[in-house]
C-alpha cells in the first residue's frame, strides 16, 4: 500500500490568506501539492513561481473554456477554450485539467448533449495527449450544491470517458458528491479505478474536512492506496475548524501523521 499524494483546494483552504501566501501555507502544512479553480482570474505566472519556490507541484485546476461542454452549439468555443487551458496547464507544469459539462438544457434532449460532451472531448483528445495532459471530467451532486447540472452519475461519467477513449480522457471521482448522488463510493472506486484522473474529498453533510461526517475514510482512502493509483487526491472542503487543523486530521485519517 502506499502513501496517497494529495493536493489542497486554495479555493476552500487557507482562503483567509492572500492567494500566494495560501501556496506557502499548503507547504508549511506537509502537503506535496496545490489545486485551484479558475486559471483566467489569476496570475499564473505568480502562482507556478511562488509554487515552485515552495517545492510544491500544481496539480490541476479548472479547463475554464468559456463554454459549457453539453452544448452542441458552441462546440468549437469550447475546444478552443479547452486549447488554451491545456496550454495554461503544460506553462504551469500541472499535470491535469478538470472538464465540467455546465447545466442541462430543457430545449435539447439528454441524448445530443451526452453527444456533445462526447464529440468536444474526442475533438480535444489528441491534442491532450500531445501535450500529455488528462482532461478529468466532473460529475457533480444536484440535490444540494449543483441544482440544474447535468452530468451526475459516475455511470454515466465512465460511458463518457469510454466512448471518447483517450487515455488523456478520465473521470474526477469528487467521493463528496458521489456520496450524495449514489453511495458506494468504494466498490465503484476499485471497478474503475484505471478510469479516474483525479479524486476529490469532502465529508458529508457540509462538505467538510474527512472525519466530521458519514464517511469513512479511512477505508476510502486504504482503497484508492491499494490500487494502482498514481494521480492526486485533491482536498476540495470548507474547514470546520482551522486549515491547519482540518489538514493534520486528513493526514492522521490516511495513516500519514
Amino acid at each position: 500500500m502506499s502513501d496517497i499524494k494529495f493536493s489542497v483546494c486554495i479555493e476552500m483552504i487557507f482562503n483567509d490568506l492572500p492567494i500566494l501566501d495560501r501556496i506557502d501555507a499548503v507547504a508549511q502544512a506537509g502537503m506535496p501539492a496545490i489545486e485551484f479553480w479558475s486559471w483566467r482570474n489569476k496570475d499564473m505566472p505568480a502562482i507556478a513561481d511562488r509554487a515552485a519556490q515552495s517545492k510544491l507541484q500544481i496539480a490541476g485546476f479548472l479547463a475554464d473554456c468559456g463554454a459549457d461542454l453539453c452544448d452542441p452549439e458552441i462546440h468549437k468555443d469550447w475546444v478552443k477554450g479547452a486549447a488554451d487551458s491545456i496550454d495554461q496547464a503544460v506553462a504551469a507544469g500541472a499535470p491535469s485539467l478538470i472538464a465540467t459539462t455546465g447545466n442541462e438544457m430543457d430545449s435539447i434532449p439528454r441524448e445530443q448533449q451526452h453527444e456533445a460532451i462526447v464529440e468536444s472531448l474526442k475533438a480535444i483528445a489528441p491534442y491532450a495527449e500531445e501535450k500529455n495532459i488528462t482532461l478529468c471530467l466532473e460529475p457533480l451532486n444536484i440535490l444540494v450544491d449543483h441544482a440544474g447540472y447535468y452530468l451526475v452519475t459516475s455511470k454515466e461519467g465512465f460511458a463518457v470517458v469510454d466512448e471518447v477513449n483517450s487515455p488523456n480522457v478520465k473521470l474526477l471521482y469528487d467521493i463528496y458528491h458521489q456520496q450524495i448522488s449514489e453511495g458506494n463510493v468504494i466498490a465503484t472506486i476499485r471497478e474503475n479505478i484505471q478510469r479516474i484522473g483525479h479524486f476529490h474529498v469532502a465529508d458529508v453533510p457540509g462538505r467538510r474536512e474527512p472525519g466530521t461526517g458519514e464517511i469513512n475514510y479511512e477505508n476510502v482512502f486504504a482503497a484508492i492506496a491499494e490500487s494502482d493509483y498514481a494521480g492526486f487526491v485533491g482536498l476540495e472542503f470548507r474547514p470546520s475548524t482551522t486549515s491547519v487543523e482540518a489538514l493534520a486530521q486528513v493526514l492522521k485519517i490516511a495513516g500519514q501523521a
